[in-house]
This record gives structure tokens, sequence and C-alpha cells, in this order.
């Protein structure tokens, strides 16, 4: 494994202050790894070419040779999902039957990024407009895990997950409006943020959208969302600037002085629910109860109050949901001509056309529904600073099913978890805290109060510190 390709983005930004290593030396070695690892992965949709990656390395390595960063991220390599817009690069959503749309100005988190001096590696793929759980595409083909290419990625953050984990750059962006981030999370051991609400602001918001980062260690989501959260004011839904303490916090678990230490009084006085039943949806695996029940346990000998929670959602608002998310893409499947919908990949085109009857009335009980789970995600919540679960009720299925119950149609049935976060608005975040035998990941959600994004990276460092030997040794290619 070509050594700088494995470093986190914080290790790489030492390095650059310290000059033992160059922007020019960091990025030619992840070209490598990208070259061995991406004819199996296919994380990207669009990949800068070497002369373009190279230019913005030479250009920021004069720039730290002066001591005139850009920004946090001056050097860093990043990738961003292809549904996060850069100004002339064709958006097709995943889909084969779109015609691509390509934006004359870059999205907020895409600009944040250039304006910091990050190295844009390419747009990461994703499945068909975002609304499959794992890395099957029309027009992509399948995106395979770096731990085995027989395995899911996940998704719909597909490309962004499986680059991180293959050591395709230590940051990337992701997307999520139902738990698109922190599923390739669980699924491929990654440490994940799914931001407040309007915390990293969108050129295109919706009802329980959020861009955010994703890394291989929780000092790089902080690093990124210091990024990241900056304002812009083409999100009508984002949240007024940080203060200047919020940003000193981010910045103080970059260094490692913001951190919840791993002493047995560590968590002292922190509140902590634990829910293992969301009360909808398909059952638990036992391994991946069996691994929320850990880090518990651990929280709880580190000080934390820890109490269980019982289920809030039902199936039927989880049916509802869905029900609501199959007649919005209806309506991007029917505006396209005919010969363009056979093009969509035929498990989208039942699923949505499952949808093709729904009323008026049913539609606005639907979004009824919708605000009862915000409702009841916040009341149950409120008295915990931070909520424990699973992030999935399964551990990575094969890579060739486009969900996690294979060609079938059971709506959002894995989801009850994550989902509640995206209505809600609440931070929610995937850090890994076991294996299966057959060596599959598994990750714990950690969701927190209402805008409290800080507050769960806090606990995500912890458990990484707490527990390093389940920090996964990177699938880095070679």
């Amino acid at each position: 494994m070509p050594e700088l390709a494995g470093w986190t983005a914080t290790q790489v930004r030492t390095a650059y202050t310290s000059r033992q290593a160059s922007p020019v030396e960091v990025a030619e070695d992840i070209r490598t790894v990208i070259d061995a690892g991406e004819p199996t992965i296919n994380a990207f949709w669009q990949r800068a070419d070497d002369e373009e990656i190279l230019a913005q390395a030479r250009a920021s390595e004069g720039r730290w040779a002066t001591g005139t960063p850009l920004g946090p991220l001056d050097g860093i390599p990043v990738t961003i999902k292809e549904n996060v817009a850069r100004a002339g690069i064709p958006m097709p959503a995943g889909c084969a039957g779109t015609e691509p749309r390509i934006p004359d100005a870059d999205a907020p988190a895409t600009a944040r990024i250039l304006e910091s001096g990050g190295v844009v590696l390419g747009s990461t793929v994703m499945p068909d407009w975002g609304m499959l759980s794992s890395g099957v595409s029309s027009r992509h083909g399948i995106t395979r895990s770096p731990w085995d290419p027989a395995w899911t990625t996940g998704g719909s953050s597909s490309g962004a997950g499986a680059a991180a984990a293959a050591g395709f750059g230590p940051l990337h962006v992701g997307t999520d409006i139902g738990g698109s981030i922190r599923l390739p999370g669980t699924w491929l051991g990654l440490p994940t943020l799914k931001p407040s609400a309007g915390r990293v602001p969108l050129d295109r918001p919706y009802l329980g959208r959020v861009a955010g980062p994703m890394a291989r260690s929780v000092a790089d989501l902080a690093l990124f969302l210091q990024v990241l959260a900056r304002p812009d004011a083409r999100d009508w839904m984002s949240l007024p600037a940080p203060s200047t303490d919020w940003y000193a916090d981010l910045a103080s678990l970059v260094d490692g002085t913001g951190g919840l230490g791993s002493g047995g009084d560590a968590l002292a006085g922190l509140r902590v629910g634990v829910q293992v039943d969301p009360g909808c949806g398909l059952p638990v695996d036992p391994d991946v109860a069996a691994t929320v029940e850990v880090v518990a346990d651990a929280a709880a000998g580190a000080g934390a109050r820890v109490e269980r929670v019982g289920p809030w959602l039902t199936d039927r608002l989880l049916e509802d949901l869905d029900l609501f998310w199959r007649v919005r893409s209806l309506v991007d499947f029917h505006a396209l001509p005919a010969d363009r919908q056979e093009r969509v990949l035929p498990f989208i085109r039942r699923w949505v056309s499952a949808g093709a009857d729904a009323s008026g009335e049913r539609l606005l009980g639907c979004y009824a529904s919708i605000m009862t789970i915000q409702e009841r995600t916040v009341a149950v919540t409120e008295e915990f600073d931070i909520v424990l679960s699973p992030v999935a009720p399964m551990v990575a299925f094969p890579a060739e099913w486009p969900m996690p119950w294979g060609e079938g149609d059971l709506g959002m049935a894995h989801i009850g978890f994550t989902v509640p976060y995206n209505m809600s608005g609440q931070p929610a975040g995937s850090v890994n805290a076991g294996f299966t035998g057959a060596g599959k990941p598994i990750g714990v959600q950690v969701a927190g109060r209402r805008w409290d994004d800080v507050g769960v990276l806090r606990f995500m460092a912890w458990w990484e510190s707490a527990r390093p030997d389940l920090v996964p040794r990177w699938p880095i290619p070679t």
C-alpha cells in the first residue's frame, strides 16, 4: 500500500505543515491506489484526469511553500457525490434514463472545498435517483466494497463510501435523505456524519436531505465540517452561520483536545438512550443488536446514564413515507420519454409504478405521517444527549442486490433507525463498532440533540479512542 494514501486528512495536513510530505506526493500516491482499485470498485462517475489533479496539487504545494494555504483543506484530496453540483460536470443522478443536467455553478459544498484549496479527484457514483441502499445503478453498473467485491457498499452514497474505504482520498462528500451517508458507513466500517438539517448549505434543499462528510477518522469529519458548514445564501432552509465557538469546538476535535477522554468517568453526566427496536421494518440481526449493546455497556462503564428507548415508529408511518417518495420519483419517471423510461433500473421502474394510483388525499395523509415522524422523534429523544442504535437491521448483503432483501418490494423496511433523524433534522453519525465472523463491519448510529453536531462527533471520538482495536485496517488496494 502506498503509505500516503492511507493517511487521514489530519495526518496529511500535519505533514504539509512540517514539510514531511507535499500535496504532489500525496496526490501521486492516491492516483496509484485509484488505478489499482477502481476497475473493480467502480467508485467514480467522473474522475479528474491526472494532469488536472497534479495541477491542483502543484498549486497547493506552491501555497504551502510560501506559508499561504487557502484554508484547512489546502492540498487534501476530496471526492464529491455526483448529485452535488460541480460547474460543467454532468449530473445523471445514477440513472441511465436521464439526460444529465450540466450545472453552470458549483453547489455550496463544492464551492467551499475549492475556496479552501481541496484537490478534487472527481465525482462519485450513486444508484438511480438515490433511491436504493446499494451500489446498483442503471448508468454506472455495480459499485463494490473494497473489503470484498462480493459485498455491497450501501447507498445511495455508494461511490463516496467505497472511495473512502479504499483510500481514494481521505475526505468525501455524501448526501442523505433517509440513511444514504450512514448506510455505507455501517457496511464499510466508516465514520460518517449526517449533519443537522441546514448545517451544510445546499443549492437545491429538500425535506430531509443533507450533504455531509464521510472519512476514515472522526477528526477528519470535524475538519471537513468546518469547511462544509460555511454559509451560502442559496439555501433558504439553512441554519444561521455557526458561532466562532462552534468552529473552535470542531477545531479542538481535529487537534485532539476536544474529546471526552477515555477514563472511567469520561462520559459522566451524559444521558445516553439505547434503541434496538425501531417498531417497524425488518427484524434486527442478533450480531447487529449485540454490537449496539457493546457500545452501550462501554458508555455506562465510562459514567454515562444509560436508559432504554422504546420504538416510536410504526409500519404504517414508514409505508406512508415510502409512498410519498415513490410518487416523487414517479413524477421524474413520467417526465422521461418512453424510450428513456426503459433505461431506468427495472427495480426502480417497479418501485415507482406502485405509487401510480395514489390519490391527492392519500398523499396528504403521507405528508401528515412525515410530520408525525418528526414530532415523535424529537419528543422521544429530547431527554437524551445521545441515542445509540443500529444503523440498519442487517450486515452487508450481496453487491448485486439493489436492496438488502434482493429484488422484492419491501418498501423502505431497512431505514427505521436512520430516517427518523432525517425527518426531525437531528444530527446522526455512524462509527464502526464490530465485525461479523466473516469480517463484515458493523456500525452503530450515534444520534444527537437538535443542532448538536459537535456532541455527536465528540461521542464518536470518545468511542474511537476507547476502542482503537475496532478502527478498521482499511482495505486500500496496492
